[in-house]
């Protein structure tokens, strides 16, 4: 999606983040937090479901989630949020999971396919009738209808209808998916596979009922801050383009939240650029035809579950988030590294390694920051002149690492360069088919569409963003 909707189902989440860390950092949540459902779904407010109740019992499942818990795991519908609320600042609630599917929030929408809309005229021609293939359309009592169980999905009907009456009726999540990992179960709800997910968040973006939702480990960064821990915070390059303030701001931003100190991820990514240049010019020159980037963890997912054939070709360099995670380690070894972006699949990479220890994302950092009233934009800093280069902040926008990298390359293989610039279903099947769709010898990858600006938990939309980071790469490179 160019454009990033902020929807009521979105505002619901973010208004429900800030009450819950506003609530811990004062310190009365456990006493207030079963009320949330209550104080954001009143009695005489109008329902946006079939009651007030089931409103109600969506905004619990929706806290539950923030607070780091997979609803799939629940036992007992009964216990409290107080109580998962206890659990979660014991650190007792988080299972590992990254994505949750809220099954009381799902519509348990109907299955992709065409549908006769109120604006067929049962016309004599009947074209419907006679292009399909599996008669599967038949005029009954005047009006065209579809039999799902004989339709092929194969669109004749749609194109042949001189009114326009037949439509293609999407599943929102299931259509944004690139890899067919949403599915319904005999319920009718939505089930996420994990064995294909690449954890791209496009069905987060894409569920106009909000039911797809992160597992949230925000209570636990704050509460490593609150112990006195020393914690670092290693915001991705994507951030110049999120929040109405300049870097400098956000650092002091940051830092006022309680981080002991803040490394940009850009620091990390002039050492990717450095590594990977390296890298490109002994695999070219060594022979090999093909190597693409390692930058996106969600790409690298997809070629580990649906595109092997690709993975010799992948580089091995790590990723400017792994880089930083290991200079916040070198400088101070028992830090704890939060890595702050855009991105879902950052939390499967994390996991792999030893260098991150949280991820969080920019909608929970604002939430955080409007929890404590902080307001970056109002915030004095200065510039020290001590900024990462132009080109590693660059790796936020689609083409950006490709730029980077080959503007380092000292191979003596002429280099070709090429991007893809978001995964959707004809970009998986061009990268799983590799040798026959790509003719250049250095790819890029990104699965979202304008880079990482385009994440799933971005606040801007990516062209808005985009601009924002270019203008600030000219103001202070």
């Amino acid at each position: 999606m160019s454009e990033r909707i902020f929807h009521n189902a979105k505002r619901i989440c973010r208004e429900i983040l800030v009450r819950l860390v506003r609530g811990h950092l004062s310190g009365n949540l456990a006493e207030k937090i079963d009320r949330i459902p209550l104080e954001m779904r009143p009695s005489q407010d109008p329902v946006t479901r079939c009651c007030i109740y089931k409103d109600r019992a969506v905004i619990k499942y929706r806290c539950m989630a923030s607070l780091g818990m997979a609803v799939e795991t629940e036992t007992d519908e009964l216990t409290s949020l107080t109580e998962y609320y206890q659990r979660a600042s014991a650190g007792k609630l988080n299972s590992g999971e990254f994505m949750t599917v809220l099954q009381v929030a799902c519509s348990s929408c109907a299955r992709s396919g065409y549908s006769v809309s109120n604006g067929c005229r049962g016309c004599v021609a009947r074209p419907c009738v006679s292009v399909c293939p599996k008669r599967a359309v038949a005029v009954i009592k005047g009006q065209a209808c579809i039999d799902q169980d004989l339709c092929i999905k194969c669109g004749k009907c749609l194109e042949a209808c001189p009114f326009h009456a037949i439509v293609w009726m999407p599943v929102p999540c299931e259509e944004s998916c690139p890899v067919k990992a949403i599915y319904q179960d005999e319920q009718g709800r939505r089930v996420i596979d994990k064995d294909k997910c690449i954890y791209c968040g496009k069905c987060v973006v894409a569920c106009p009922f909000g039911a797809i939702m992160e597992c949230s480990r925000l209570l636990d960064v704050v509460n490593a801050i609150k112990s006195g821990r020393h914690v670092t915070a290693l915001p991705a390059p994507a951030i110049e383009g999120q929040f109405p303030a300049d870097w400098q701001q956000m650092e002091v931003a940051l830092k006022k939240l309680g981080f002991s100190q803040v490394l940009p991820v850009a620091w990390g990514a002039q050492m990717t650029i450095t590594h990977e240049a390296s890298e490109l010019a002994e695999k070219l020159d060594s022979g090999q035809a093909l190597m693409t980037t390692s930058c996106c963890p969600a790409f690298v997912q997809f070629v580990t579950k649906h595109s092997p054939s690709i993975e010799p070709f992948v580089s091995h360099t790590p990723s400017p988030m792994i880089f930083a995670g290991k200079l916040a380690k070198q400088k101070e070894p028992d830090t704890l590294t939060v890595f702050i972006g855009p991105c879902l699949a950052k939390r499967i990479e994390a996991q792999a390694s030893d260098q991150i220890d949280f991820v969080i994302s920019f909608e929970e950092l604002g939430a955080w920051l409007v929890a404590a009233e902080i307001f970056p934009d109002e915030l004095e800093a200065k510039f020290d002149g001590d900024m990462p280069s132009g080109a590693a902040r660059g790796f936020a926008l689609s083409g950006g690492v490709a730029d980077a990298v080959s503007h380092c390359y000292n191979g003596n293989t002429p280099l070709k360069k090429s991007c893809i610039d978001g995964i959707d279903r004809k970009s998986a099947a061009v990268l799983k088919n590799p040798h026959k769709a790509i003719k250049d010898n250095f790819l890029e990858v990104m699965a979202c569409k304008g880079g990482c600006v385009g994440g799933p938990t971005a606040l801007q939309s990516a062209p808005k963003a985009a601009g924002q980071i270019r203008k600030a790469i000219s103001e202070f490179s």
